[in-house]
């Protein structure tokens, strides 16, 4: 199989990457890997997860290794494996919902109640108001992170014999809560032994105990095996295996191990630690989901006791993994399906730019202006596209979108589509490619075919975002030269054609401030464009445009800001003039220079149209904010501009940390999502049209 190992690589001895692995464990895990007949690469999550996702769609994996502890948060362990279910990936290890629970101590404690293993006495800390409840305990008590692993924030300090002390330990500047500030457990102290149980799902189940036997490396009272011994002083540290402790606590003690990892979900691979107290009875401290992979683990000394070395390890957790994926057929070596095997063949549909568009003149000349083609992509970016789906490790297909597409696209399969046509004519031009590949069976990017239609209608869009309850400017749909203008409406108002895109049919003229006026625009525009025009009340206030990736969790980028550098302007428009004179004419402030409050709301309105609209994997949505920081919504581009260094979305992407190449992946893989949803799960239907694309 074609394995990806993803990882936090360890390349400094800092607590921040405490958790990490050195490249040395992980190279050992590829070998490993490739000891088994796999093919293995290692990818480094500590990077912009836009390049994970890319090195994710360009590696194509039939299964991720993963061991990556997540950067930053509460829930880090689980930010990893949630990108894999969203991208339908297989993975080895416990999925997001397990490690999110098992890195919160105080949760997992709370989920294993009732187990018949003593819990020790505690209670979380976030904040001064709780330290209240820190009184009721059984001192000594130890203050540590809730949401750490490898006992950072634990040392011989962490022990309080008194509730003063407590305090003293975890108030200040330099206390346990300002470090840690996610929350502390504080719970009674065991006297007594560290004993750990490993598990190995696919092979041995639970693993024989063993106990860590250490010097303490500060003088104390109390057994602690800290940060400093799993760390600086490792090897101090010795593994004793079997624990020493009674046969029959060990018999319970597994017992409890195998119930509490089936009661939280644990896959593959765990660790439950526990403390075997002076008084006979077993306490549970706190469960690994993602235990270390170093070859001195105690996981590999008791597996070795069962005749499995460190390769026979790493290979049966991946045997485990791809047993539940259905991806194993033939032992450890296995034979990966169609599905997941391969560079994909990635069909490339576009309408060519082969006119340069000449900018209205301020009188608002309509029937000189050429701009037939504006929403057309130039060959310097389709090939700029083309060359990013390439570096991502796919066959890139060239389809023009043409009357022959039909034809081509049956004569050459791909397996997916990256869709950027903008049709030819129609108020749903830009939804005939999509409605095209959906009759042949082939996933694309971007949103779907009612979603194309829907955004391309300014007004029936503007209809479906105000029904959601979102704020959008009032308007008018003029379909003829005889429609009489409303009354009502608020002047200013700007006039503008109804299913057009890049600002066609915008000008600095299309903002007027009298009925008379807007009756005559929309005559114009009517007449030009031989569709309805759209009469909407002119927004005084900034111009914003927010970029929003992502196909199940939508994601908004941070907003972007038109900034008209004309002050004289009364009513300044982002028009079709301006797009052609960018550079001269506005400056794209981003992120743009806003409070956190306004912020917030652009990105809570941009995810609340794009989940209205049914968008999907990629939209831009253009707002006017007002005086009192109100976004409105004036009209989405599910077909954003592409082109380095001059889209909008692309700027938007950089200032998001998202470089060409993981925007262009990032879009990429919903559609890789769905064609490997479709491969594993084919119906009769699309069975068929496979079938006869082949023949």
């Amino acid at each position: 199989m074609r394995i990806l190992v993803t990882c936090n690589v360890q390349t400094s001895t800092h607590e921040d990457e405490a958790e990490y692995d050195p490249p040395e464990t992980i190279n050992e895990i590829l070998r490993a890997l490739s000891s088994g007949g796999h093919v293995a690469e290692a990818v480094n999550v500590s990077q912009p997860l836009a390049r994970t996702v890319g090195k994710l769609a360009a590696f194509r994996p039939d299964l991720v290794f993963n061991i990556a502890e997540g950067r930053r948060g509460p829930y880090r362990e689980a930010l990893v494996p949630a990108v894999l279910e969203d991208m339908a990936i297989p993975f080895t290890g416990s999925d997001a919902w397990t490690l999110a629970l098992t890195l919160d101590k105080a949760m997992t404690k709370s989920a294993l109640g009732g187990l018949g293993i003593a819990i020790p006495g505690g209670c979380v800390v976030r904040s001064e108001a709780d330290w209240a409840a820190c009184r009721g305990l059984k001192y000594p008590v130890i203050a540590k992170p809730n949401f750490e692993g490898s006992s950072l924030g634990i040392s011989a300090s962490s022990v309080a014999t008194s509730y003063d002390r407590l305090v003293e330990i975890v108030r200040g500047a330099k206390g346990l809560l300002a470090r840690f500030p996610n929350g502390l457990l504080v719970e009674e102290y065991i006297h007594g032994i560290d004993v750990a149980v490993p598990f190995l799902e696919g092979s041995l189940g639970v693993l024989t105990p063993f106990a860590y036997e250490y010097e303490a490396i500060e003088e104390t009272p109390y057994r602690l095996y800290d940060y400093t011994l799993k760390s600086a002083a490792a090897g101090s540290v010795r593994i004793v295996i079997p624990a020493p402790i009674p046969a029959g606590a060990q018999e319970r003690l597994v017992a409890f191990t195998r119930e509490a990892f089936r009661r939280l979900k644990v896959r593959d691979v765990g660790r439950i630690d526990v403390r075997f107290g002076d008084d006979g009875a077993i306490y549970f401290l706190e469960v690994n989901a993602l235990p270390s992979l170093n070859p001195e683990a105690g996981l590999f000394l008791a597996a070795s006791r069962s005749g499995l070395d460190f390769a026979g390890v790493i290979l049966s957790i991946v045997d485990s993994a791809a047993r539940r994926y259905g991806l194993l057929s033939h032992g450890r070596t296995g034979k990966s399906g169609g599905a997941h095997a391969g560079p994909l063949a990635v069909g490339f549909t576009y309408n060519v730019k082969r006119v340069k568009p000449r900018a209205l003149d301020g009188n608002m000349a309509i029937t000189a202006a050429d701009d037939d083609e504006a929403e057309y992509d130039p060959p310097a970016t389709i090939n700029a596209i083309a060359e990013a789906i390439g570096a991502l490790g796919h066959r890139v297909v060239h389809f023009e979108a043409g009357p022959e597409l039909a034809q081509a696209l049956t004569e050459t399969p791909v397996d997916v589509v990256f869709n950027i046509a903008e049709g030819r004519e129609g108020r749903n031009r830009e939804a005939h490619i999509p409605a095209l590949l959906e009759l042949l069976g082939i996933p694309y990017t971007g949103s779907d075919v009612g979603a194309l239609a829907v955004c391309l209608d300014k007004a029936l869009a503007k209809r479906v975002v105000a029904s959601h309850g979102l704020a959008t400017p009032r308007f008018q749909l003029v379909s003829s030269t005889r429609t009489k203008i409303m009354k009502g409406l608020s002047y200013p108002v700007i006039v503008k054609p109804t299913f057009e895109g890049s600002s066609k049919g915008i000008t600095a003229r299309s903002v007027v401030t009298s009925e008379a006026e807007a009756r005559r625009v929309a005559t114009e525009l009517i007449e030009r464009y031989r569709q309805p025009a759209l009469v909407e009340e002119y927004v005084v206030g900034r111009e914003f445009t927010v970029g929003v990736l992502g196909d199940r969790r939508p994601r908004a980028l941070p907003p972007m800001e038109i900034v008209f550098l004309n002050s004289e302007a009364e009513f300044p428009v982002y028009d079709f003039a301006i797009k052609q004179e960018w550079d001269r004419r506005v400056r794209y402030d981003c992120p743009a220079n806003i409070t956190a409050r306004e912020q917030r709301a652009l990105e809570v309105a941009a995810q609340g149209v794009f989940e209205a609209l049914g968008l999907r994997d990629v939209a831009r949505i253009d707002f006017r904010m007002d005086a009192n920081g109100v976004p409105y919504f004036l009209e989405a581009n599910p077909l954003p501009g592409l082109t380095p260094g001059f889209s909008d979305l692309v700027l938007i992407g950089r200032a998001g940390g998202i470089d060409y190449n993981g925007l262009i992946g990032d879009i990429l893989a919903g559609a890789i999502r769905r064609h490997r949803e479709r491969v594993s799960t084919p119906n009769a239907e699309v069975a068929g049209i496979r079938a006869a694309r082949r023949g």
